[in-house]
């Protein structure tokens, strides 16, 4: 049997299995590949340490023009299915996990608002993706006691058929300077919300240039921080009735939450690779060889060969599983297989990627040795990354779920988190 053909450069010399992408999206990856490669990882570690908006990143995504791939071939996109994505997104967290975080926040908002947008909303966004390389942020969450408290961000309608949004978000990842923030907002005098407020729920399309929003770029995680992911003031901000985004009661897929997850997972599967490459280039050139392993290259201790190996082997493990979830997502959207038979596997996707990548961003060290935990030497920004990104929802509840699952066939509901 003959080998397979894959164009792109290896994750990690030859321990993934393949892409398993069309020739057409293996192209099409290894073209921006090209890009992370020669402007958004050799910028990573500046980024990091400014802790705000990756300006010059995202202008170099934007020029490589895989933005636009996510939109639906009947608007004049590629429509990638979505293992494209989330082998993109891997790729992306392994030259800069912000930048991939970003990504991931404007292909899933495109994916979803052309389920539930009107028609004229699709067609001006498709123009504003394709045309003028459009990307999107995203302001959802709130500083409620509960994550899913009701909205307080408000929506009221405006004679023009716009509204006049109000309120306050916090994690508005990609919305710094993004050139659309998603805004979910709250419309109680929307006809029957008083009684299913879910029918006042919508989205509008905001420049973040109109007045009345406030960017506070107040940012200051431990990781994650070129995400500029910080709070977001609205007040009295206008609207334009052409951006509204959702049909009235019209909100985000069954399968939306799940899109996300497996995202995650893809990020977190990119940061725990580029631990693993630095880590590697330093154990042949700067670590010190163990005497008790008779070795000249710290590179040739079985020990360290050992534990690098297991490194590898669950991220590679947990690539599968996440690449494979693309196909699933693919199924379900075709009417193919159930939501379960989707939730579980990215549930699974999510605790794995979750695990490998923590593991190996802190094991580096014991590879590399004291030297290596130098704050000079940066290596810290691995961890930083995957532990902060690993918290935006507790994957002990994944591991439950899937435990719940496997003993009583439980069907996880839809929800913000499942």
């Amino acid at each position: 049997m003959g080998a397979i053909a894959e164009p792109l450069s290896p994750l990690l010399g030859s321990a993934f299995p393949p892409s398993g992408l069309m020739p057409e999206h293996r192209r099409l990856v290894a073209e921006l590949q090209s890009v992370l490669d020669a402007e958004i990882a050799p910028l990573a570690v500046e980024n990091d340490a400014r802790g705000r908006y990756p300006t010059a990143s995202i202008a170099a995504l934007k020029r490589s023009g895989f933005l636009k791939a996510v939109v639906p071939t009947a608007y004049g996109g590629l429509g990638v299915p979505h293992r494209v994505s989330l082998e993109a997104q891997v790729r992306l967290g392994a030259a800069d996990s912000a930048v991939a975080q970003i990504y991931k926040i404007h292909d899933e908002l495109i994916r979803e608002i052309f389920v539930y947008s009107p028609e004229e909303l699709r067609t001006r966004l498709a123009r504003a993706v394709l045309k003028e390389d459009a990307i999107l942020g995203l302001a959802v969450a709130e500083s409620g006691r509960k994550v899913d408290d009701p909205l307080a961000t408000t929506a009221l309608p405006r004679p023009d058929g716009g509204f006049l949004i109000n309120g306050r978000k916090i994690y508005t990842t990609g919305a710094a300077e993004a050139d659309l923030i998603a805004v979910w907002a709250f419309n109680p005098k929307a006809e029957g919300a008083a009684d299913n407020p879910l029918l006042g729920v919508q989205l509008n399309l905001v420049a973040p240039s109109t007045a009345g929003v406030d960017i506070h770029r107040d940012w200051d995680a431990l990781g994650q921080r070129a995400t500029d992911s910080g709070t977001i003031t609205f007040s009295n901000v206008e609207t334009d009735p052409a951006w509204r985004a959702n049909r009235p009661g019209e909100l985000a897929p069954l399968h939306a939450s799940l899109r996300y997850q497996a995202g995650f997972a893809a990020v977190l599967i990119g940061i725990g690779i580029a631990a693993i490459r630095a880590a590697s280039v330093f154990v042949g050139t700067q670590s010190r060889p163990w005497p008790s392993a008779g070795v000249d290259n710290a590179a040739e201790d079985p020990y360290v060969r050992r534990l690098v190996g297991e490194l590898t082997a669950d991220l590679a493990a947990a690539y599968a599983i996440t690449l494979t979830t693309g196909d699933l997502l693919d199924a379900y959207e075709h009417g193919e297989t159930d939501r379960t038979s989707v939730a579980i596997p990215i549930y699974a996707a999510k605790s794995a990627a979750s695990r490998a990548a923590i593991r190996a961003t802190s094991e580096i060290y014991a590879l590399m040795g004291t030297r290596a935990a130098a704050r000079s030497a940066g290596f810290d920004r691995f961890w930083r990354n995957a532990r902060t990104l690993s918290l935006h929802d507790p994957v002990d509840w994944k591991n439950a779920e899937i435990g719940r699952h496997a003993l009583t066939g439980w069907d996880p509901p839809p929800g913000l988190y499942q």
